[in-house]
């Protein structure tokens, strides 16, 4: 008997030698140093088949061991298919939670303030890590599979950087970017000021559009609305370049001379009074704001300093001296 306590109490010492030194496992880093480690795991992978491609990957833990520590925190059937990374430092219970709650490996992608549309979609369809389920799509189609209920897709989208699982449908980064545009503009035209002349949301847009791309000056933004907001009140022509531009297309190479400002398109805004037909561009939130509550000004004129920054002017007498002063170098 007393040999039978003498095992049992040597069986009992070893299990609970066993399972300190598995607990103590678990909490030790993988890797210790170095880059990350990519890995993948397939849908419908079974446990042990998912804990085999985490080891064939590269990552140094063994799969046998993982497995069962999946089994006994009771993870193996919550690990979700997809592709991570093992970062210095993380233990093997911390690379569970991550497969548990799917702490996929993060792709960025940047849409830049002021791109058209087009050259949004050439960034996205151009980006590695993502799925191309819209690069065929014209854009008429690509907002219809959108479901969105506009015309045009210029401008239709938020400028940001956009995070993704790799891997990801394109059509998160549309999603996305066209949600986001959408809260940004609902907020400031509920909070705009009084008396625009904008019909709807959409006009304002168009406007945001032309601010974001006459200035790249943040503080001169709401003056440059405000001089536009002035021009649509009085009837004027809004008699601005970027528009023009954007009627030419592809017609355009870097330079406009004065037979595009009189050739007309739905664009020019020289031979067409009012905004455009839609945006030229994709604003970003400051411009967004400055269309929407633009600066209190009695200017109706401005022209590029040459440094960056705009000369403002109420008359066109004082206008076209700041024209010959800074466009025609004459005093």
């Amino acid at each position: 008997m007393k040999k039978f306590f003498a095992l049992l109490l040597s069986l009992l010492l070893l299990t609970g030698a066993l399972g300190a030194g598995f607990a103590w496992w678990a909490q030790q880093p993988i890797l210790e140093q170095g880059a990350p480690i990519e890995f993948t795991i397939k849908p419908g992978s079974s446990l042990p088949a998912a804990m085999q491609q985490i080891q064939s990957a590269g990552v140094p833990v063994q799969a046998a061991m993982l497995g069962l520590l999946a089994r006994l925190s009771d993870k193996g059937g919550r690990i979700k298919a997809g592709t991570y990374e093992l970062k210095p430092g993380t233990t093997p219970a911390g690379l569970l939670n991550q497969l548990v709650r799917g702490e996929f490996a993060q792709e960025s992608l940047v849409i830049i303030e002021g791109w058209t549309f087009r050259q949004m979609r050439e960034a996205i369809a151009a980006h590695p890590a993502l799925k191309h389920d819209t690069r065929e799509l014209s854009d008429a189609a690509l907002l219809q599979k959108l479901e969105i209920d506009y015309k045009l897709a210029e401008g239709l989208f938020f400028p940001d950087t956009y995070l993704f699982a790799k891997g990801a449908s394109d059509m998160q980064i549309y999603r996305q970017a066209h949600a986001a545009l959408m809260r940004r503009l609902g907020e400031q035209w509920d909070k705009r000021a009084k008396d625009l002349p904008y019909k709807s949301p959409y006009q304002a847009l168009i406007m945001a559009s032309i601010v974001e791309k006459e200035t790249g000056q943040r503080s001169e933004r709401a003056e440059i609305a405000g001089v536009f907001v002035n021009r649509l009140r009085l009837g004027m022509l809004l008699q601005t370049d970027p528009t023009v531009i954007y009627g030419m297309g592809e017609k355009y190479q870097g330079k406009i001379y004065k037979r595009d400002l009189e050739t007309d398109t739905p664009y020019n805004t020289y031979t067409r009074a009012g905004l455009p037909p839609s945006p030229i561009a994709l604003p970003g939130a400051e411009s967004l704001a400055a269309a929407l509550a633009p600066a209190k000004t009695e200017s109706l004129y401005f022209v590029a300093r040459g440094d960056g920054s705009s000369k403002f002017s109420s008359t066109l007498d004082e206008h076209n001296r700041a024209v010959n002063k800074y466009q025609r170098n004459q005093p």
